[in-house]
């Protein structure tokens, strides 16, 4: 049997085309229409099953030779291009560096004698293995029963999260982030056992609920990073290192209506108040990125934070970006569900998908997955 996708590690010269003079976009782990939003093309990591955080690392740096028009090293994100290439091993693997993470932040925050609760990671931990045992069964009844008990697990770990990152968000708290991951993580296990179990409406329903969720979150944290004063970013200082059209490109994502002239615009007033009163923003800096109490210990009252407060600025637009990117893989994961069902494939021969004839080239990491005709999917990217 045909199917009707083409699967290829060779970037196809037209989509090369479209991505270059702006008539296609990447968005996540998709090609699109900017125009008809109509999906082109799925991108796919290989060996990302085996990949530790910084071979991912590494993969990005390579794909930015290599694959530089599709801008998937413009941030890092915790989570793969395609859903079909993160499955729980590797969601766990993901687990423990967020957990570890967050031990490290503990070792700071005991001074100041604030409590990380990372009791619940072991749950999450123990989920993810139920979920694993339970898709390795063998009788259909097991393996069903098994999984539901994993998804009611995930479900508690959605909860728990999404309480966990509005408290953080609240308190403008350095660790926030961390605990948004993790609230991608859950979702996307609990998602996962329904695409395993072939249940694709509840999968996708599922990844549309928690797209509400998380992107009205990292939409607040994104804001709680870009200060009072935004055009802080535009700083002479760093020069070659953030540009007008980086600092746009978040406000795209929060609005696709933004261009560099409009968003220029909004700042001018911004750079005038900045230049006039440098302090005034240091005094309303979020804890998110300066916390004096963690960050300013031990330090003369007449010493003068400002330039390690800014030496810390163009790591935090690589973490707002970084956001935003893992919230538009997210998202994407969507049109793959939709594609299963439009074009027929389950969701075990789409793990399957590798280019039929072609030897992988040296140095490709994609593989690109192309419709036989564009595919007009539910907007949700």
């Amino acid at each position: 049997m045909s199917l009707p996708v083409t699967v290829t590690f060779v970037l196809a010269d037209w989509i090369a085309k479209g991505l270059a003079d702006g008539t296609f976009e990447r968005v996540g782990g998709v090609i699109r229409d900017v125009g008809t939003k109509q999906v082109l093309s799925w991108l796919r990591e290989q060996g990302a099953n085996n990949s530790t955080g910084k071979q991912l690392e590494e993969l990005g740096r390579s794909m930015q030779v290599t694959q530089g028009i599709l801008q998937v090293t413009s941030a890092v994100s915790i989570l793969n291009l395609g859903v079909s290439v993160i499955g729980f091993a590797v969601i766990a693997q993901r687990l423990k560096e967020l957990e570890k993470r967050l031990q490290e932040a503990q070792k700071l925050l005991n001074n100041i004698n604030c409590k990380i609760d990372l009791s619940f990671y072991a749950n999450f931990r123990a989920a993810i293995e139920l979920a694993t045992n339970a898709f390795t069964m063998t009788k259909t009844e097991n393996r069903r029963s098994s999984a539901l008990q994993a998804i009611n697990r995930f479900l508690q770990a959605e909860h728990i999260y999404t309480e966990y990152t509005d408290i953080e968000i609240e308190q403008k708290s350095q660790i926030a982030d961390e605990y948004l991951l993790t609230l991608s993580l859950a979702y996307l296990a609990e998602a996962r056992c329904y695409l395993e179990l072939e249940e694709y409406d509840t999968a996708l329903r599922r990844f549309q609920e928690g797209s509400i969720v998380i992107r009205s979150r990292i939409q607040e944290y994104v804001k709680l990073l870009l200060t009072s004063n935004p055009a802080v970013y535009l700083d002479p200082q760093f020069r070659g290192q953030i540009n007008l059209r980086r600092l746009t490109r978040i406000y795209q994502w929060i609005d696709p209506k933004w261009d560099e002239n409009s968003v220029f615009d909004m700042q001018r007033m911004n750079l005038f108040m900045l230049a006039k009163d440098p302090n005034k923003w240091v005094e309303s800096i979020p804890a998110a990125i300066w916390d004096s109490k963690i960050d300013w210990v031990g330090k003369a009252i007449w010493d003068d934070p400002k330039p390690r407060i800014y030496a810390r600025l163009p790591k935090t637009l690589s973490i707002i970006e970084s956001m935003i990117e893992t919230n538009r893989r997210f998202e994407s994961y969507q049109t793959e569900v939709q594609a299963i069902s439009q074009l027929g494939i389950s969701f075990h021969d789409w793990l399957k998908l590798i280019p039929s004839t072609e030897i992988k080239p040296d140095g490709a990491e994609l593989m690109y997955i192309i419709p036989s005709k564009p595919l007009d999917l539910q907007p949700c990217i």
